[in-house]
Parts: C-alpha cells; structure tokens; sequence
C-alpha cells in the first residue's frame, strides 16, 4: 500500500491506496489503523492517484469542489460497504439521520449498526459520514471529533447545531 500525508487546514490527513484505488484517509491524531511496515511513504506531488486525491482535497477545502472522482476501494462485509455506498448518494451541503440513512439501506432496524459501521469508515471525507446527524438535529458523533465535523459542514455551507 502506498500512503501519504495531505496538510489540510483542519489536520493531517493519511491517504492510502493499493490496485489503483483510493483505500484509507483519515486523520493522522485519530487513525483507527495504524501504518505498517506493508506501507510504502510516498511524494504526493507526483502524477498518482494520491497525488489526484490531494488535487481534488485541495479544491474541496477551497470550495471549488463538492465531490470527489476517484476510483475507491472498499473492504469490508457487505453491510458495511452498503453503508458507505450510501453515504456516496448524500449531496454536498446536505445532511440526513443515521436513521435515515439505515432506512434508505432497507434496514430501518438497524440505526445503531449504521453509526457504528460509519465510525469505522475507511474514506472520511471522500465516503461523507461527516454529513449524518442525529434525528434531533445535533451532530452525533464523528471518528474526526465533533470539532471537525461541524467544520466540515461549515465548509459545505450547512446550519448545523449542536
């Protein structure tokens, strides 16, 4: 797996991929996995596909982005990846409930597995769990810290309470 570091202007971000796709990106103070010796460092200024990511993360938090397109690479079971196919159809600027989002993939039952299954999830930022919030209209929680998510929504110009 190759990785590197992106600089944004909430934090260090670590970006990974293998086979051509995007794998990992999250914030270097609350990585859930840890780099390992399988993890190659590399220059992100180069004509790659992290390099591609950094570019759109660059217009992103300028606010000439509201999507990413980049080819991603998701493991996991197939309740996760249904999560996070699902967080891929939230627009930009827009927000909707955990449960919601649970009742979208057919399992109405199952909101407290969807926040789990989105605090677990691989691609922050590209894979937007940043834009589910609690049905009462607070922020819930975010692997990032509720510090960053309301920033986040900040920057895709969303009210958000907390």
């Amino acid at each position: 797996m190759f990785y590197c570091r992106y600089q944004s202007p909430l934090g260090i971000l670590v970006l990974a991929e293998a086979e051509g796709k995007l794998r990992y990106c999250w914030w270097e103070d609350v990585m859930e996995r840890k780099i390992g010796d399988d993890w190659t460092e590399v220059d992100s200024s180069d004509d790659s596909l992290l390099a591609e990511a950094c570019r759109q993360l660059n217009d992103y938090f300028s606010g000439k982005r509201g999507s990413f397109d980049l080819p991603l690479g998701f493991d996991g079971t197939p309740f996760q990846r249904l999560a996070w196919q699902t967080l891929l159809t939230i627009p930009y600027g827009a927000t909707l409930s955990y449960a919601e989002q649970a009742r979208r993939m057919g399992r109405e039952k199952a909101v407290r597995a969807v926040g789990n299954v989105n605090g677990h999830n691989p691609l922050m930022l590209f894979v937007p769990c940043h834009r589910v919030i609690a049905s009462n209209g607070t922020l819930g929680g975010y692997a990032g810290g509720t510090d960053r998510k309301r920033q986040l929504l900040s920057i895709e110009k969303e009210d958000v309470s907390d």
